[in-house]
């Protein structure tokens, strides 16, 4: 441990010192990843082990579509890792890297990474599905203990699947009850582990076996949470140490659902609290910063392009029987991704049981956003509209 600690170290110099130079992705690959890669036992010239350009012959697949590397243990892939620049941001949605996560059952984890910062996500949300956000995160150029020692875990004579499975169960779990507790610290007893765990959407039935298997975790989270408190400094007034937890509580805790929305102009237009879920699920999908906006009708619930009608991305009709429309002809690795999430899809609809399911194929929407991103489809479009009436 001790010597690996050390090559984590230098490796952190090296990263600080020449991501400047890394320029391009393919030189971050060969600076930075790669030699992150030979620490953790796996060589990158080592095709057993590291397979570059990595690419399955599977139903749909592009002959381009490719993820950076695919990690192999005893013959079977058991990472992916999707490759960016070193100045690059790092986005948590991949669609390669998750249709190539969906259709291995036998690789358990995968990674974005810039070189400096590394994702990894696994399916702890829906086996064989890849998790939106990411379980770990780790920024090289400012290691922990606590990084140093999950990263000993994905050496390769270390790697071992379900094991990883449990750290990123347990990294989830800490993070939600640690957050949590800082809105209401209580003594740790069997109303305050439920109450914890009820809070923190970990998505479990809260039996009494699993509270008991869950409780060693809250304590840690307890005494995580008064830690920081005293780090942060006991002088903090009360004023701001609220505001400060409000803005920590807002990635776990609900916020409260808005009412109905009529719009003035026509009664008969009602946007609903499940659309405005569904759009938010939408924009976390694309990213925050991405200019979306939604358009109700009396017909349907439009999530769109720069609000222009023409460039949506999905339609959602909030009906008895919901489903979602999308502007594209879904092709055999799309709908792979919708059967692998158990929805349901007749060829033009896909049924939705709540706003949540669109989690379950953000490919196919991030597919989706990207083909009414580009305005070459919209030219070839009005093209031949005009050659066609001609």
């Amino acid at each position: 441990m001790e010597n690996f600690t050390a090559k984590l170290a230098s490796h952190a110099n090296h990263v600080a010192t020449m991501g400047q130079f890394c320029t391009t992705e393919e030189t971050t690959k060969q600076a930075l990843i790669m030699p992150l890669l030979d620490i953790l036992g796996f060589t990158p010239y080592d095709p057993t082990k590291v397979k570059a350009e990595y690419y399955a012959d599977f139903v749909g697949v592009k002959a381009n579509e490719r993820v950076d590397y695919a990690l192999f243990c005893q013959g079977v892939p058991v990472m992916f890792i999707e490759a960016k620049g070193f100045n690059e941001q790092i986005e948590n949605h991949c669609p390669q890297l998750s249709r190539y996560f969906n259709s291995t059952p036998e690789v358990t984890v995968s990674a974005i990474t810039n070189g400096k910062e590394w994702r990894f996500f696994t399916d702890l949300k829906q086996k064989n599905i890849m998790d939106h956000k990411p379980f770990l995160t780790i920024k090289i150029d400012s290691l922990s203990d606590s990084d140093i020692q999950q990263l000993f875990r994905f050496r390769y004579d270390k790697f071992k699947p379900e094991a990883l499975r449990t750290l990123a169960e347990e990294s989830v779990y800490l993070s939600a009850f640690t957050k949590t507790i800082r809105a209401s610290l209580r003594d740790v007893d069997s109303e305050f582990v439920r109450y914890v765990a009820s809070r923190s959407n970990i998505e479990r039935q809260l039996n009494q076996r699993f509270l008991d298997s869950i409780t060693p975790l809250v304590k840690l989270a307890v005494e995580k949470s008064v830690s920081d408190m005293v780090v942060s400094g006991l002088s903090t007034s009360k004023k701001e140490l609220a505001t400060e937890e409000v803005e920590d509580e807002l990635p776990v805790v609900q916020a409260k659902q808005p009412e109905n929305i009529i719009d003035p102009d026509n009664p008969n237009i009602i946007t609903t609290a499940i659309e405005l879920d569904m759009f938010e699920k939408v924009k976390s999908i694309v990213g925050s910063e991405a200019d979306i906006k939604y358009k109700d009708t009396e017909s349907y619930f439009g999530i769109l392009f720069e609000g222009k009608t023409t460039r949506w991305i999905i339609r959602f009709y909030d009906k008895k029987s919901s489903y979602v429309n999308f502007p594209i002809e879904l092709n055999d690795l799309q709908k792979n991704e919708i059967k692998r999430a158990r929805l349901e899809f007749d060829g033009k609809r896909l049924t939705i049981n709540e706003p949540s399911d669109i989690l379950r194929i953000s490919g196919v929407i991030m597919d989706c956003y990207e083909f009414v991103k580009d305005d070459d489809n919209f030219k070839r479009a009005k093209l031949e509209s005009e050659v066609s009436q001609e």
